[in-house]
């Protein structure tokens, strides 16, 4: 009803409808990237994209920058272009044999492009070095990769993240994801359900930050 309202005033200060759902829109979207968080930034590709450019030029201008190939091929990671990712990694190997960052962008490049059992070594190495290397992310991507051909496996990984991220809400939202792909729907409503209740017991400031995975929890828990 207040978004009606909002719009019927646009619309009589605007002239025209189509102008004044635009301008509707646009008030949405920054009102939730202020105090919600669950649309995407319009602004963070455009970032990575300017990055990405300049780390480029950077390599141009000397190729045994192993630092920047790392964090080139982590962006690339993040745009899916795995191969890419695969092959500065390749070149970065001898220099960072001893990084737990570094293996598990190289596991992950490997599971992006369809090399399951190695990535999963990767991986695995890389929580050797440091057992909360990318705050466990790789974890999750290890139980989404095995969940179609091993769901036990997948399972497995799956509490090996929430074991690291017990107090996050974005891992449980996650990992209520995961479960929903493995047809574990109990699992599933009860990862969301903690993810709520971490949610109630954090600080004014720290629930501005989780908003979005807190909504996004509960709207998923509400569908089962």
């Amino acid at each position: 009803m207040a978004k009606f309202f909002i719009f019927f005033i646009l619309w009589r200060l605007l002239g025209n409808p189509f102008l004044a759902i635009l301008v509707l829109l646009i008030i949405m979207y920054l009102l939730d990237r202020r105090f919600v968080g669950i649309f995407p930034s319009v602004t963070k590709p455009f970032k990575r994209r300017r990055h990405i450019a300049k780390l480029r030029q950077q390599i141009a201008a000397s190729p045994f920058d192993v630092s920047s190939k790392r964090e080139l091929a982590r962006l690339l990671i993040e745009q899916k272009r795995y191969g890419e990712a695969m092959r500065l990694l390749d070149e970065s190997l001898p220099y960072s044999e001893e990084s737990a960052e570094f293996w598990a962008d190289y596991g992950l490049a490997a599971l992006g492009l369809g090399q399951l059992e190695e990535g999963e070594q990767r991986i695995l190495k890389a929580f050797a070095f440091n057992e909360r290397v990318q705050y466990g992310q790789p974890y999750l991507k290890l139980a989404a990769a095995f969940r179609s051909d091993a769901p036990a496996k997948a399972l497995h990984y799956a509490e090996q993240f929430r074991r690291i991220q017990s107090s996050s809400i974005e891992a449980y939202y996650l990992l209520g994801r995961l479960y929903q792909t493995l047809g574990q729907k109990e699992d599933a409503k009860t990862a969301y359900q903690e993810a709520l209740l971490i949610y109630k017991q954090l600080p004014k400031y720290k629930k501005r930050q989780e908003r979005g995975f807190a909504l996004r929890s509960y709207f998923k828990k509400m569908s089962l």
